[in-house]
């Protein structure tokens, strides 16, 4: 098939770009996401059958602050998009990346937040979204208008909520490759932030594998939603414990050392039973393997000094 592809360049879409390219015809966007000619120019000559779009600014801690680039970006780029899509003669499927951000705050939330781990629950395709940062509010909008899109102009469309990757190898901007590599560096003492919330966790080759079969089934897709990523959620403050008890790393951790963000969330974790029950993708990499592929990754790039790019945003240890 023919896909056109945007955000090749990012964390997933260059691990997509390997895992697509001998198997389908690429095309990358390589123009302004908010410039409607350019953009409208190079998608109609190539004539996607697949529209895969990655493209966006994620760091939902960011958009509090830049609200005007995030929503410039992220919604009024794709709804550009969209309304080229809309034209293709042979698009079968506009797949979307959403975020497990848009469910925001829920009623859930405030359980949790008083200590009872009882609250823990699996949000999926039928919870209310109550988006809760500019990053996420952005996110449902485009999931709106591709909805509106589809009624209105019949465009095929997937949108899917997917939920914290990790397995990088090329930076440590992302919480758990942040967490990782602080350990390896700092044997005594490293920075983090708030510890509380639980996140549920997917590795890079289970993501693939979803959208891989969302891309191959695009009739089976069209006008659904399906949310990506195990039923694993774990506290933070957990998950730094089972990372360091891998490591072997001894030391302490210095909680809360960067705000809260606005409206903190305290829980995202998301049930896979939609996707697995329509087209039978699960994912297959448990949490426990999954961090030891990355650490394994992660002490190879430090120990041989290959290059990466490091997140200057977060502070180090001591």
């Amino acid at each position: 098939m023919r896909i056109f592809i945007t955000g090749a360049d990012g964390f997933i879409g260059q691990h997509m770009v390997e895992r697509l390219k001998d198997k389908h015809e690429l095309e990358f966007l390589t123009e302004d996401l908010r410039d409607h000619a350019k953009v409208g120019f190079q998608i109609k000559q190539f004539d996607p059958e697949i529209i895969v779009h990655l493209a966006a600014r994620t760091e939902v801690q960011d958009s509090f602050y830049e609200q005007i680039s995030f929503s410039e970006v992220n919604y009024v780029g794709t709804v550009n998009l969209i309304e080229i899509a809309a034209t293709l003669p042979n698009l079968k499927n506009f797949v979307f990346a959403s975020t497990m951000e848009v469910y925001g705050w829920q009623p859930i939330s405030d359980i949790i937040k008083e200590g009872k781990e009882e609250g823990i629950i699996a949000f999926n395709e039928a919870t209310p979204p109550n988006p809760n940062a500019p990053y996420a509010v952005a996110k449902y909008g485009c999931e709106k208008y591709l909805e509106y899109a589809h009624r209105s102009y019949g465009l095929p469309f997937t949108a899917i909520r997917q939920t914290n990757a990790y397995g990088r190898k090329d930076n440590d901007f992302f919480v758990t490759e942040q967490i990782i590599t602080q350990m390896l560096k700092n044997p005594k003492e490293i920075n983090l932030g708030y510890g509380e919330p639980y996140r549920n966790f997917i590795y890079i080759d289970d993501l693939l594998d979803a959208w891989e079969t969302v891309i191959n089934n695009p009739e089976q897709c069209a006008g659904e939603i399906f949310c990506i990523g195990p039923d694993n959620a774990i506290k933070i403050k957990d998950y730094v414990h089972l990372i360091a008890s891998k490591i072997g790393w001894k030391g302490h951790v210095n909680w809360n050392t960067k705000p809260k963000r606005p409206g903190e969330i305290y829980i995202l974790n998301s049930t896979n039973h939609k996707i697995t029950s329509r087209l039978g993708w699960f994912p297959k990499v448990g949490l426990s393997e999954g961090l030891d592929r990355t650490i394994a990754v992660w002490k190879n790039i430090l120990e041989n000094q290959i290059p990466h790019n490091q997140d200057k945003r977060f502070s180090k240890g001591k």
